[in-house]
């Protein structure tokens, strides 16, 4: 994130703040032995948040590095490594 715009490190930070209080909600449901269903959807609620913190991070990487690496010349080899982020994100 060496070329990111404050505001939008400030917008993945708070999200990924409230992401760690949900993680913090979930192991309290699993301590109190809440019901199993949920569990599930508070987890599936994290998956959600994470999955957008990760689009909002792709999205800067391909717009920023990416486009540098283009301009520079050196293309090529950072769009083989957007594909292999690409295949280990999308897993």
């Amino acid at each position: 994130m060496s070329q990111s715009n404050p505001r939008r490190k400030e917008d993945l930070l708070l999200r990924l703040g409230r992401i760690e209080g949900q993680i913090r909600g979930i192991s309290r449901m699993v301590e109190e032995d809440q019901y199993c269903v949920d569990i599930l959807n508070q987890i599936s609620a994290v998956r959600s948040a994470l999955s957008s913190v990760g689009q909002i991070l792709l999205e800067g990487h391909i717009r920023g590095c990416v486009t540098e690496a283009i301009k520079g010349d050196h293309g090529d080899q950072s769009i083989d490594e957007l594909l292999q982020v690409i295949k280990r994100y999308t897993r």
